[in-house]
């Protein structure tokens, strides 16, 4: 298994940071063909966010119930419980990485013979 530094907070920070600016430009209506490129690494398919966060949240559910006393009180057990439901719900938003390839016929297509009148 390769050897991975250690995230520090403020990496963290800046990721969370950039994806506030991606919000932004959204809420200011740019063409959706613009918004496009940015969409595709955020909802793809094996690297993009829901599965990246669903893999964090059962990552960190892992981590708290190894290290959780035994037997792990009821509130850990609770936590733990929706890290690993957040976590299945997360994931399941990588089916959004499909309707990209369909956003992108309606929104980048070349002008068609009606647009040219």
């Amino acid at each position: 298994m390769p050897a991975f530094s250690t995230p520090d907070p403020s990496q963290i920070a800046q990721a969370t940071s950039t994806l506030v600016d991606v919000k932004e430009y959204l809420r200011g209506d740019p063409p959706v063909a613009d918004a496009l490129p940015l969409l595709e690494p955020l909802l793809d398919k094996d690297t993009g966010v829901p599965v990246l966060l669903g893999d964090i949240l059962r990552d960190a559910a892992r981590l708290a119930s190894d290290q959780a006393d035994r037997p792990a009180p009821d509130e850990i057990r609770l936590i733990i419980n929706g890290l690993r439901e957040a976590a299945e719900e997360a994931t399941n938003w990588h089916v959004l990485h499909w309707d990209l390839p369909r956003l992108h016929q309606h929104f980048t297509h070349s002008a068609t013979p009606q647009d040219e009148r």
